[in-house]
Formats: C-alpha cells, structure tokens, sequence
C-alpha cells in the first residue's frame, strides 16, 4: 500500500482505483464512503441503510423536501423500510426539519427511532429516520455524523441524476419553473457571520422571479430579480440576466458597472420592450456596510430590533434593459442582528379575494415576529410564503421571490445538526 493510499484509508477515503466493492468493517462511514464511489442515486437509500446497521441501526429511512417544502418524501430501495410521506407542518419528523433540532421516539414494539435534519452545510435537505433497540448518546453521535456524509451523497449524487428531482415533485412542473431552479444557489447558507436564505413560489410555474448569492471572503453578494413578462420567455429573460450578473462578478466588477453588464445583455438580445427589474447588493460582512443598485424595484427593506429602518435612495434607476445612465449605488451601515429583506413586487402586490394587499408593512411584522419566535432565517422563508399563497387563497397572480440576509445576529449555531 503506497503512504498516498495508508493515508487516505486512514483518514476514512478509499480510492476508486483500488477496484475494492466489499465495505470496510468495523466502521460505517468509511464503509459508506467506500461504496460511494460507484453508487447511482436510485441504489442510495439501499446502500445508507446497508451501512448504517454498522453503528446498530436496525433501519434507516431517507426524507427529502418536495420543492413546496410542505411534504416529506421517503427515498425507497431494496431493503429500505417502507414509508408513507410526511407533513412538514403536522408530524414529529416535519418538527425535526422546521427547527434543525433532533428528536426521540419510541414505537409500540418498544423500540426508538431517532429524528434527524438532513443538512448540506445549513441548508435543509429533508430528515432521516434511524430505528435501533435503544438510541444511545454513542448512536446518536455516530448517527448524527453519518446523516451528515448521507447529505453530502445526496448532493453529489443530485448532480448526475434525475433521482431526487423527481421525487421532490409532486405534480408537474412547466419548463420555465425547471429552467428556474436549476439556475438558483442553494436556498440557505450561512457562516459565523451572515446568512443568506431565499424562496420562490409559485414553486411549480415560477417564470421570471429569481435570485443569486455569493461569498467570497469577506463580502456577500446578492440579487433578486423580477423579469417582465411570465413562462417561457421570462425564464429565458432572467436566466441570460443572471447569468451576465454572475459573469461579471466573477469578473470583480462594481456594482454600476455589473448593473450596465446586465443592461447590456437585455438590451442587446431581447428587444426595446424586454427589461428586468432588479436590486443588486454587496456587503462587507466584517464590517456590515451594505451597498446595493436599485433597477427600478422595490427597495431593500432593513429590519433591526423589531422595527424597520428607513433606507434613503437618490433616486430610482430604470429597469434593467431600460437603462441610459450609469446606475447610482446607494449604501447603509448594518449594525449587528440586522435583517435585510430583497424581495420582488409579488411578495407585497398578492392579493387577497377582497382585494386587500399583502403589504410591506405586514412583511416586516412577520418577519419581526418570526425572530421573536425564534424561528430559524430558512423556517421563516417557508412560513412567508406559506402565508402570502394563504394571504392570496393558494393561487399567485405573480411570481413572489425573496432573499432573506442576517447579519451577525449570532443565531447562526441555531442552524446546524
């Protein structure tokens, strides 16, 4: 054995070359990173409920999220424990998702199932059931390091195949909301400092909203956007102007000059009459000093201490497409425990059937109440649009997206397994 291959055994990898497909005894996570290698996505569930009888699960079952997150669906395979589909809102494993916090049960037969989150990085996943005689503190610690190899596996995995795409949808999905999700960040990421969690709904017939992020050291760069028009053609809109955006920052532009990079692509390839409104922002998260680019949008709304606070724009850009002018950037200082909403004119335009308006008002009060609650950034993202379909009797006139950023609130621990 070459030292390359010793170390990498040692510190639990496996080389695909060594051609080896027994599992490694003795430990479960080694055994499963040693089956990973050749795994496809419809095997996983077989094969992680295979290994885990190594730390003295008798089963294991795999949950993932329907794109709604309103529904918890079991992954099936040879050997896997049949399941039924679980609420999120109104069972024990839909707890575990909303609040990232593990739990125990015991069934009839006097065994006990042990509940946890499913997380890549902090970003919700599903939950995974492990039932053994008797959940011990060792089986939980063991389990809970497992789960978190299971959620890298499933993103890998995700990547090559049509597995867990189907699964998560529960009915059909139009090609505009397909071009749309495949084009977003994952929904949730956090570090010690800032936290950034998005949602889109109509999650099934979404078109023109979208949003983007990146962190890069020490700044956090973000996007929501509302292109014009709905289907097909608003997808197509919004993903070239996404795409011009991450194009250019990735090219360390500004945020004018990123603006006039997407008012160039819009202009140029869609027509006089094609344009994207849009907020573009940037933050130093050491320091909290927001900047963002306001293209023709709703301006971002800044939350602190339960009460809103007045942003000041020098006036309003036109959208994106539209533009004949270098954009104005606009900045604020953060002060730690901040909330920063982004979000498009479908979140505050829903419409009740009397009329009444969802309101920007009413979405700062929820949000102020949901970190009262405690509600971690990702559950409040559900829960707003859960009520903003409720606000507008379950059918979006608009698309409504929303990117939700905190900064230094310290609740970033309250995410993690």
């Amino acid at each position: 054995m070459t030292e390359v291959v010793r170390r990498a055994h040692e510190a639990g990898w496996w080389l695909v070359t060594t051609g080896l497909t027994t599992p490694t005894s003795g430990n479960p996570l080694r055994s499963l990173l040693h089956a990973s290698h050749l795994l496809t996505a419809d095997k996983l569930a077989a094969v992680v409920a295979e290994h885990a009888r190594g730390f003295g699960a008798r089963e294991l079952v795999t949950y993932l999220a329907d794109y709604e997150q309103s529904t918890l669906l079991p992954l099936q395979g040879e050997g896997v424990a049949p399941r039924q589909e679980l609420s999120i809102g109104a069972t024990i494993a839909g707890a575990v998702f909303r609040s990232v916090q593990p739990r125990t049960t015991t069934d009839r037969q006097g065994g006990q199932r042990l509940w946890l989150p499913l997380l890549n990085g902090v970003e919700r996943l599903g939950v995974v059931e492990v039932v053994a005689d008797e959940i011990t503190a060792a089986l939980e610690e063991d389990a809970r390091a497992y789960v978190s190899l299971v959620a890298e596996l499933v993103v890998v995995n995700d990547a090559y195949s049509d597995t867990f795409a189907r699964l998560r949808r529960r009915k059909t999905m139009t090609l505009a909301a397909e071009m749309q999700w495949e084009l977003l960040p994952p929904l949730t990421f956090g570090t010690d400092r800032v936290v950034i969690t998005g949602a889109l709904e109509p999650a099934y017939d979404i078109g023109g909203d979208t949003f983007d992020y990146a962190v890069n050291a020490d700044t956090a760069d973000l996007l929501v956007l509302d292109a014009i028009g709905h289907g097909l053609p608003a997808a197509m809109l919004a993903s070239a102007a996404v795409s011009a955006y991450r194009h250019a920052r990735r090219e360390h532009l500004d945020l004018p000059d990123i603006a006039a990079a997407m008012d160039r692509v819009i202009a140029e390839h869609f027509g006089p009459e094609s344009f994207a409104t849009a907020v573009i922002a940037r933050l130093d998260v050491n320091t909290g000093r927001l900047w963002w680019v306001n293209a023709g949008h709703p301006s971002p709304l800044v939350l602190r201490a339960g009460f809103v606070v007045p942003v000041k724009e020098e006036g309003q850009e036109l959208p994106l497409g539209l533009q004949d002018t270098m954009a104005l950037c606009h900045e604020t200082m953060l002060e730690p425990g901040d909330r920063v909403l982004l979000y498009t004119d479908g979140v505050v335009e829903a419409r009740s059937p009397e009329g009444d308006f969802f309101g920007e008002e009413r979405l700062a009060e929820f949000v102020i109440r949901a970190a009262a609650s405690g509600d971690p950034a990702p559950e409040t993202m559900r829960l707003l649009m859960r009520r903003i379909l409720g606000h507008q009797a379950g059918q979006l006139q608009d698309d409504a997206s929303i990117v939700f950023l905190e900064w230094a609130t310290g609740d970033e621990q309250h995410l993690r397994l």
